[in-house]
């Protein structure tokens, strides 16, 4: 098979998948260029593979650990023929299908990063924060929650900075700021779920400053010390969202869409959360077909605006 053969092929796999996932802010959006749309899909397909294999509740850490080493190498792999030794002996220690899918999405992605110079360390600091996750960490002080941050949002909006070309450092405090607010409100809408995976995000000393126990975020209807404590939790992501807006006049038109959007996408779910008097135990807010007509409203309104 000729490499822009392999090329295609891959890519097409990377779209492929992008398509299949239901996420609550736009990947590979039509408010992003066309041109743009399957390099991102390769970001997001190693990205949402890793984060896969940390969450597979039914595999033992060992066995997730593995799996995690062995993807790693597809950063290593890219269009070269053959592997190196470390990811041959991976690939007899892990499933078959992750093997043929390394291979498969592998010419995209070093494509990709070859392409926009991307800094390899950025996909580095998304697995070591997957392999976190699949530990099953507790948080002692937000301080953590936010070095967790660095490492699991933050390096997507830096790779998308380079995707689009934007080499002025005046944008990198505010989209880490807008990935970091981003993060967090997944942490408040996933409570339940991160909880049935023996993961919280909330860290102790607020459950303390709150009096909320360990219980209470089993516990429905939600006790009054768990929904003061997601008050508090969600005011405070809101200064996330606030520190991002300097972005939006540093980045080119299109890439100021799609980062509205995701802003707008963000904010509706904590004007969800707080809606719903923060039982996000019992009412997992979720980005429905009318919040996004909403937000893609507010994105053009905005958009007209500038």
């Amino acid at each position: 098979m000729s490499l822009d053969l392999r090329l295609t092929e891959s890519y097409r796999s990377c779209m492929t998948l992008a398509r299949a996932h239901y996420e609550n802010f736009p990947v590979a959006s039509i408010l992003l260029p066309s041109r743009l749309r399957p390099h991102i899909a390769a970001v997001y397909a190693f990205a949402r593979t890793a984060d896969d294999l940390a969450d597979e509740g039914t595999q033992a850490l060992d066995v997730r650990l593995r799996n995690l080493a062995f993807w790693e190498t597809t950063l290593d792999r890219g269009t070269r023929e053959g592997t190196t030794d470390s990811s041959a002996t991976l690939s007899e220690t892990v499933p078959p299908e992750l093997v043929r899918w390394a291979r498969m999405i592998s010419p995209a992605l070093q494509h990709t990063i070859e392409t926009f110079r991307i800094d390899a360390s950025y996909f580095r600091a998304l697995l070591d924060a997957f392999r976190q996750d699949a530990s099953g960490y507790f948080y002692e002080t937000f301080e953590e929650v936010l070095d967790y941050c660095r490492r699991s949002a933050v390096p997507v909006g830096r790779i998308l900075l380079a995707l689009f070309g934007c080499t002025d450092e005046r944008a990198y405090p505010p989209s880490d700021a807008l990935c970091t607010g981003l993060q967090l409100v997944n942490f408040w809408q996933d409570i339940a779920i991160d909880t049935q995976r023996g993961r919280c995000y909330v860290p102790d000393e607020d459950k303390r400053a709150f009096g909320c126990m360990d219980d209470d975020f089993r516990r429905v209807p939600e006790t009054e010390a768990f929904r003061e404590l997601m008050r508090f939790e969600v005011e405070r992501t809101w200064e996330f969202f606030r520190r991002a807006r300097p972005l939006f006049p540093l980045v080119s038109n299109r890439f100021r869409l799609e980062l509205r959007a995701v802003w707008e996408g963000g904010s509706r779910i904590l004007d969800k959360i707080r809606g719903c008097g923060y039982t996000v135990i019992s009412n997992r807010p979720k980005i429905t077909i009318r919040d996004a007509v909403f937000i893609l409203a507010r994105t053009l309104a905005h958009a007209r605006s500038v």
